[in-house]
């Protein structure tokens, strides 16, 4: 997938994981966009480790994989937030 489609895909599953996780007002685009794009990464990880195919481009299935890694990701940090 190309650069832009990163941060297209990765801005968009940042910022619908944001608001299912409740945390849309803490977060920027910046944050969004960093979170969609490991989201994806961590999405597709998930998606090949149970035979199915990970982020491909710019489709509905690709921003569903990121929205999944991104809700992942943010689950993990809210863990990690809380022990401090």
């Amino acid at each position: 997938m190309g650069f832009f489609a990163y941060i297209i895909v990765g801005g968009f599953a940042g910022w619908i994981a944001s608001i299912i996780m409740n945390r849309n007002a803490q977060m920027g685009i910046v944050a969004n966009i960093v979170v969609g794009i490991i989201g994806a990464n961590i999405g597709g990880f998930v998606m090949n480790f149970f035979g199915k195919r990970g982020v491909t481009g710019i489709n509905f299935h690709s921003i569903i994989v990121s929205v999944i890694g991104s809700v992942i990701l943010l689950y993990i940090v809210g863990l990690i937030s809380r022990r401090r």
